[in-house]
């Protein structure tokens, strides 16, 4: 989804890493993106890779919208976590990495000591509520680890997971008052409506049970959960903060201390102990799509004891072992920058099934996936570009089982459309054209298909293509255009639905079907429908088929794109990069085109009208911070000046990921910015996934080794690697040169070697 700059890095106490068994702990590199300023951000906490359960601080309690309308601080929350904020709010268990919309933020929970508050309280007074004061000086973050000191209250916080369950250690002083609070009302992009309704069963002294349901971004987005104590409670108590017209008869109970079985809309609880000093309470939370007992029993199956520290030592272990699928050679910030973009990349898209696999589908009924994991947090718009063809690489299992989870969402769509953007068995419907049928093509045509019907996969591709209702597709059909009078951004999506239907013809071509792809290569090039010669842009056109008068193509705002503007997104066309040069003018005209994008200055007004970009996302008028234009550095390649590809990616990765507290160009969109640096950083990059071919470009690590899951390695040598060295002299594929700047799937995954010959002079 939306990208945004000025991001920052939560520097690590790693020393605890040297003690993991591998020879080579790769975590020590990795440096969670939290977050600064107005900026959304990912979240700080614990999680293993592809995770279910997201435990992260929440560092405020901002609300969506104030007297009926758009909080625009909200924000900077997307992910719960604002780096420049002074108070921790409490530990919740799910959250979203990097998006620049929100929701999730379940089921907070937050240990206290003293006279019982069920109320946050205020960043400016803490002390009002159960808040917490803490300092990045007694804070620690690690791959799979959170620590903190709650200064107000004098207790440790540690939190750890696995896939399904959220692992609290509290280090409480002595005290006669000590609490844990359990709160069902917060939530990120919180206002008084979300919560649906929340159901809670005090099962004995130390297990409760409940769910949640909410609305919003996911509509009927239910969760479950089991909660465990490693000591009992002596006594416990709820307050419902909700105003109801009718409550049925329930008031003949006093239900606000220790009553077992507590629903509403608004409900916190509060779980009292008496502790001696450095006692430790150990809390288990278990999360489930389909029941309470299926929460119960993903604890049982995951962490059926209580050790924090050998759970935070199989969290930690799981990830070195997804790291070390690309070993690099390089620096110590090279290391940090590569290892921190590989983290992000391998957190989305997360589990949602239960340890047996049941899930709960689109329909709301219960499922049973079979031979396959069921995957949900599909940001499409973002990750179809480089994040699954990444997977397809390092991750082609896991990838497969997401396309699957995407035909399943297929199968139980009334509407019969793959997923737009899927957030826990929702489609939230959020940015633009149906990209999902771009990481299934991509898949299929680089031979992943494990488990996959690939004509059942084109058929769902197709009927996902022809939902005439759905966002200007009927328009786009009948007059291979979108007209900007009939959809506000219409020029972007179709663009967009020309990219998709090129994905859909590859498809079709590598299956045989010959009437699928005439259909949809046709489509594929309506993106000459909304280029107007005359100004050299992509350019908002009307019903009548006149170009709208008013055009600027530095402005975002009214122009027919959907966040970017004319001079990004006239250059997304990435499956036919040859004839977009040719209609701009020509080679020479083109490059001259590029070189402009990347040397013009904005004017401030630019930035007035969004949120989400500033100028540490844009390089000259290239935004690095939103995702359509990520290709645009590749296309010199295709313009007969590969050099100025390979400067710019250079400059593009040194100016936008950074080892520092600013240290990304923008958000990084459940993994996409992420895997942008993971591929530039190896040299090469896919310009328009759904092609089998990668464009080089320049490689920014001394060496690499990619450990492929078939047992395969490939391994990249980079010679005289420097950072005035950005040029490539040559380059040779297993002992032969390498012709033209494009490596081939298959030259990767059935292993081999790749050697960078590099120098400080442009071959021309």
């Amino acid at each position: 989804m939306k990208s945004i700059p000025l991001l920052s890095l939560l520097f690590l106490s790693g020393a605890s890493f040297a003690q993991l068994t591998r020879k080579q702990p790769l975590v020590q590199y990795v440096k969670p993106i939290i977050g600064t300023q107005r900026m959304g951000h990912t979240y700080p906490g614990a999680t293993v890779p592809f995770g279910m359960v997201q435990l992260s601080p929440d560092t405020d309690t901002i609300p969506f919208s104030v007297d009926g309308k758009y909080n625009p601080d909200v924000y900077k929350y997307c992910a719960g976590y604002q780096y420049d904020d002074k108070t921790i709010v409490g530990f919740s268990h799910t959250h979203f990495s990097g998006t620049g919309h929100s929701d999730l933020g379940d089921f907070l929970i937050m240990p206290t000591v003293g006279a019982l508050q069920l109320n946050p309280g205020t960043a400016d007074n803490p002390k009002s509520g159960f808040r917490s004061a803490f300092s990045h000086e007694n804070e620690t973050v690690q791959a799979g680890y959170y620590k903190v000191l709650l200064d107000d209250h004098g207790i440790t916080a540690e939190l750890t997971a696995t896939n399904r369950v959220g692992f609290h250690q509290y280090t409480f002083p002595k005290s006669n008052q000590s609490h844990i609070i359990l709160d069902l009302m917060s939530g990120i992009y919180n206002y008084d409506e979300k919560n649906v309704w929340t159901f809670v069963r005090v099962e004995n002294d130390s297990t409760v049970t409940g769910y949640r349901q909410t609305n919003g971004w996911g509509r009927t987005r239910t969760l479950y959960f089991a909660m465990k104590f490693s000591k009992p409670f002596f006594q416990y108590g709820s307050k419902e903060f909700a105003k109801m017209t009718y409550r049925g008869f329930w008031g003949k109970f006093d239900q606000r201390k220790n009553f077992p079985e507590l629903a509403g809309k608004q409900l916190r609880l509060n779980f009292d102990f008496k502790t001696e000093e450095f006692e430790k309470i150990k809390v288990k939370f278990a999360l489930s799509p389909v029941s309470m007992e299926g929460a119960l029993k993903n604890m049982n199956t995951e962490l059926p004891g209580w050790n924090f520290e050998k759970t935070k030592q199989q969290a930690q272990d799981l990830w070195n072992k997804e790291l070390a699928k690309i070993e690099i050679e390089g620096s110590k910030v090279e290391k940090e920058n590569f290892y921190t973009a590989m983290y992000h990349a391998f957190i989305n898209p997360t589990t949602y099934m239960d340890a047996d696999g049941a899930y709960k589908g689109l329909d709301q009924e219960v499922h049973q996936a079979k031979g396959f994991t069921n995957y949900t947090t599909f940001s499409l718009w973002d990750t179809y570009r480089a994040l699954h063809p990444l997977f397809n690489i390092v991750q082609p299992r896991r990838n497969a089982d997401m396309v699957q989870s995407m035909l399943a969402h297929y199968n139980q769509s009334t509407l019969h459309m793959l997923p737009v953007w899927s957030n826990s068995a929702n489609d939230n419907w959020c940015m633009s054209g149906y990209h999902s049928v771009s990481v299934l093509a991509d898949a299929i045509i680089k031979g992943n298909t494990i488990g996959i019907d690939a004509s059942k996969a084109l058929d769902a591709c197709v009927t996902t293509a022809k939902h005439r209702s759905y966002d200007g597709l009927g328009l786009y059909m009948d007059n291979g255009y979108i007209p900007v009078d009939k959809n506000g951004v219409g020029v972007s999506t179709t663009l967009e639905y020309a990219y998709d239907d090129w994905c859909i013809a590859q498809l079709a071509k590598k299956l045989n079907r010959m009437d699928v792809y005439n259909e949809f290569i046709k489509r594929s090039q309506n993106y000459k429908n909304v280029f107007d010669a005359s100004t050299g842009f992509m350019r908002p056109k009307l019903s009548d088929g006149k170009f709208k008068a008013s055009f600027d193509p530095l402005k975002t705002d009214g122009q027919g794109f959907i966040e970017g503007n004319a001079w990004n997104f006239s250059l997304f066309v990435p499956h036919d990069p040859n004839t977009m040069i040719e209609m701009m003018g020509g080679k020479d005209r083109f490059v001259k085109h590029l070189d402009s994008l990347f040397t013009m200055h904005l004017p401030d007004e630019f930035f007035a009208e969004t949120e989400d970009i500033t100028r540490d996302g844009i390089i000259g008028g290239y935004v690095h911070g939103n995702e359509p234009a990520h290709h645009v550095a590749y296309l010199y390649n295709f313009a007969g000046a590969p050099w100025k590809t390979q400067e710019r990616i250079r400059m593009i990765l040194k100016m936008q990921y950074k080892s520092a507290p600013d240290g990304l160009g923008g958000n990084d969109d459940t993994g996409q910015m992420s895997a942008w640096y993971i591929f530039s950083s190896l040299g090469f990059y896919p310009v328009a996934p759904g092609s089998p071919d990668y464009s080089i470009g320049s490689p920014a690590v001394d060496g690499a080794t990619i450990n492929l899951e078939n047992g395969k390695k490939f391994i990249i040598e980079v010679k005289n690697q420097s950072d005035k060295n950005v040029y490539v002299q040559k380059i040779e594929l297993n002992g032969k040169p390498l012709t033209g700047f494009i490596l081939k799937h298959t030259d990767i995954v059935k292993g081999g070697k790749l050697v960078y010959h590099m120098g400080d002079t442009p071959v021309k």
